[in-house]
């Protein structure tokens, strides 16, 4: 199972979010926002996987992944959105985009795809 960072600002997505993948397994961390998600990724260098909202009220999922990515270049990133058309950064590598509103086993899905089934 992998060690995975939700970030989500809407408190009930979030509680979705976490609780689907700790019943999946997954070791599961929180951030209620960007900050709040670079402070526990400096202080927990083994997270596997960020599953970050792109739209936050202090700071979008793509500059917290920017921002994370100078530190940690491998770190993988699933973007949720509720947005069409809404595409990874070229400059943001190892991420995928996932629609809202999904469906709890397209986020398990989404995630196995990500880490190369080792969930």
């Amino acid at each position: 199972m992998a060690k995975i960072l939700a970030v989500e600002d809407e408190a009930l997505v979030r509680i979705l979010i976490v609780e689907t993948l700790a019943d999946a397994g997954h070791e599961v961390l929180e951030a209620s926002d960007g900050e709040s998600a670079l402070a526990i990724l400096k202080n927990t260098p083994d997270i596997d996987l960020v599953v970050t909202d792109v739209r936050m009220s202090k700071m979008d999922g793509f500059t917290l992944v920017a921002i994370a990515h100078e530190t940690r270049p491998d770190l993988n990133v699933l973007f949720m959105t509720g947005y069409m058309g809404t595409d990874v950064p070229a400059k943001i590598r190892n991420a995928k985009v996932l629609q809202k509103p999904f469906d709890p086993d397209d986020l398990l899905t989404a995630i196995e795809t990500m880490l190369g089934g080792r969930t």
